[in-house]
């Protein structure tokens, strides 16, 4: 049976307090490690933020997981990619540890470049979102608008409904190589699939459990990603 550190992370002392977000990383973590037979050896919290250059420095129990990791020669396990990072740079600098990290939300199959890539995307939109949501209010401001009033807080839910659905899209397609490897592994039916989805920890959109529905719906997503993309390289085809 491999063996695996687990480690835990909230942003703030009183989330750490709370407990309901360490427990939470907890319980997906056992329930993973249960899937997929690994051994818990050690288990690393913290609270602090991974923002910054020196978030290495300032997180000693992720460096003490590093170094119990690489004394027993196992895994480190995550709930998720962003307990790690969602800066690029640093998921890069713990990669170049050569110490192997699972994040049990995309399975064991999620190499490196997967990982790299997750932390790609999730640091794009973060900065996209900031930029947008600092580029609307001086906007607002120089037109002389009152921000929080209710023509506002109703435009920000049409933009927080455009972001919601760019979300569901990133998710989908975050989610896409874990199915295709579930798939070459021989499930082919909705219900295999959301079956071997759960087994390996992943959890849906909603955060809960895969059901036939959601993949179904997942696959749509997809499918109609696809058919846009094939829609606007067509257009520009007969552009040219």
């Amino acid at each position: 049976m491999d063996r695996a550190v687990a480690y835990l992370r909230v942003s703030t002392q009183r989330q750490q307090r709370s407990g309901l977000g360490i427990e939470a990383q907890r319980c997906a973590i056992e329930r993973f490690a249960a899937s997929e037979g690994l051994t818990i050896v050690g288990e690393y919290t913290e609270a602090e933020t991974g923002k910054g250059a020196d978030a290495l420095d300032r997180r000693p129990q992720l460096a003490a997981a590093l170094a119990a990791a690489r004394a027993a020669k196992c895994f480190i396990v995550v709930s998720k990619l962003d307990r790690l990072s969602r800066d690029v740079a640093f998921v890069a600098g713990l990669m170049a540890q050569r110490v192997p990290f699972i994040v049990a939300e995309l399975g064991r199959d999620a190499d490196p470049f997967m990982l790299h890539l997750f932390a790609a995307l999730a640091e794009k939109e973060r900065r996209l979102i900031s930029e947008r949501t600092k580029a609307a209010l001086q906007a607002k401001k120089a037109a002389g608008a009152k921000l929080g009033n209710l023509a506002n807080l109703t435009e920000a839910g049409s933009a927080g409904r455009v972001i919601q659905v760019r979300t569901a899209g990133q998710f989908a397609a975050s989610v896409l190589p874990i199915l295709g490897a579930i798939r070459k592994n021989g499930a082919s039916s909705l219900a295999e699939i959301a079956d071997a989805l759960n087994a390996r920890g992943v959890r849906s959109a909603s955060g809960g459990k895969w059901h036939r529905s959601a993949v179904r719906n997942l696959l749509a997503r997809a499918q109609s990603s696809r058919n846009a993309h094939r829609t606007a390289s067509e257009a520009l085809l007969m552009g040219c």
